[in-house]
């Protein structure tokens, strides 16, 4: 959806900042192919594989030339401190008017297997130091990195109050073409794509008994021999967010936070979760029109780190969330999922 012209001091930077992040990650699949399926570092959020690194890399090396310009940048990423580096070096954190938090490839697992297209994700907002949160990003860019075999790649970017705006890019020419977002108009679930992620092992049982008591209370039984909807395990947010954006989905959970009292009384530690540079474009997806709340229907929000596990749901219209979200809540208070989420 487009409102106006999306514009913001440090869009263009962000963005070339994403494409040589894409640059460096598919040469490097040419030349070490499933090298970079090996695992580099045991880091504060998730494990990090070596096309992680490979981005990790990119990303600073970028951002520490063009800093300067646009008055200081405190950067969190995966990889990096817990509470950010300063960019350019020297800069006093309080004296940097943006924070910006990255994750240089979300959906590793998928593209080291070159299964599927992960994304670079940025979120910039005004710098309030530790108070800074989700809701503060003002500015979402979020950039598909294909498997090596497809040289199309789409690019997305939105300013929040503005709109949102995305291109199709071949990678062999250059050649780009404006994109448009259009999140589907459905108003139930029949015949579309509804998923409740449930990517890694530990609890999928629980979210596979919502994600099917949810789709019988919204869409009835099948017909005998139907199928009523479909899911789509897209392992990454960022590739789940562009698919309500672009319309291919109409409803995605990411409940996995909700589980941590069920697999505590398993005996189980807490399973990998969705945190805040995951989810840090989902404004693109709501400058396009998509509806992203909390589990309990409240706007998405979370402080602006890297260790808060964030818990969101997505409907790709007003409609749906209206039809959708009661029954999702009825159905989490009857499984007593809301005991570990304030």
């Amino acid at each position: 959806m487009r409102r106006g012209d999306p514009t913001h001091p440090l869009l263009e930077l962000v963005r070339k900042l994403h494409r040589r992040i894409r640059a460096v990650v598919l040469e490097g699949f040419e030349r070490q192919g499933h090298a970079l399926a090996e695992v580099a570092e045991e880091a504060v959020g998730d494990t990090l594989y070596g096309v992680d690194k490979l981005g990790e890399r990119s990303l600073v090396e970028t951002l520490r030339d063009d800093a300067e310009a646009v008055g200081g940048i405190v950067l969190l990423a995966e990889g990096l401190p817990e509470e950010g580096i300063a960019l350019p070096e020297g800069r006093a954190p309080s004296a940097c008017p943006y924070r910006m938090i990255v994750d240089p490839i979300d959906g590793t697992r998928g593209l080291m297997y070159q299964k599927r297209s992960a994304w670079v994700l940025t979120g910039v907002a005004p710098n309030r130091g530790d108070e800074t949160r989700l809701s503060d990003i003002e500015l979402a860019v979020q950039t598909e990195v294909p498997v090596t075999k497809q040289r199309i790649a789409d690019e997305l970017w939105a300013v929040r109050g503005v709109g949102a705006r995305a291109e199709r890019v071949d990678l062999t020419s250059g050649a780009r073409a404006s994109l448009s977002l259009s999140p589907s108009r459905a108003t139930g679930i029949e015949h579309g794509f509804v998923s409740v992620s449930r990517f890694f092992p530990g609890g999928r049982d629980v979210l596979a008994a919502l994600d099917d008591a949810l789709v019988l209370a919204v869409g009835g039984p099948p017909d005998p021999g139907k199928a009523r909807c479909f899911e789509d395990q897209y392992a990454s947010t960022g590739g789940q967010l562009y698919e309500l954006a672009i319309g291919h989905d109409r409803f995605i959970a990411d409940l996995r936070p909700l589980l941590a009292p069920v697999l505590a009384a398993r005996g189980l530690p807490p399973g990998l979760c969705c945190h805040p540079y995951d989810v840090c474009t989902a404004l693109v997806a709501q400058e396009a029109g998509v509806v992203i709340r909390d589990p309990r229907g409240r706007p998405l929000d979370a402080p602006l780190d890297l260790t808060t596990d964030v818990a969101w749901v997505g409907y790709a219209n007003a409609a749906l969330a209206r039809r959708i979200e009661p029954v999702l809540l009825d159905v989490l208070e009857r499984h007593g999922l809301f005991g570990g989420e304030a």
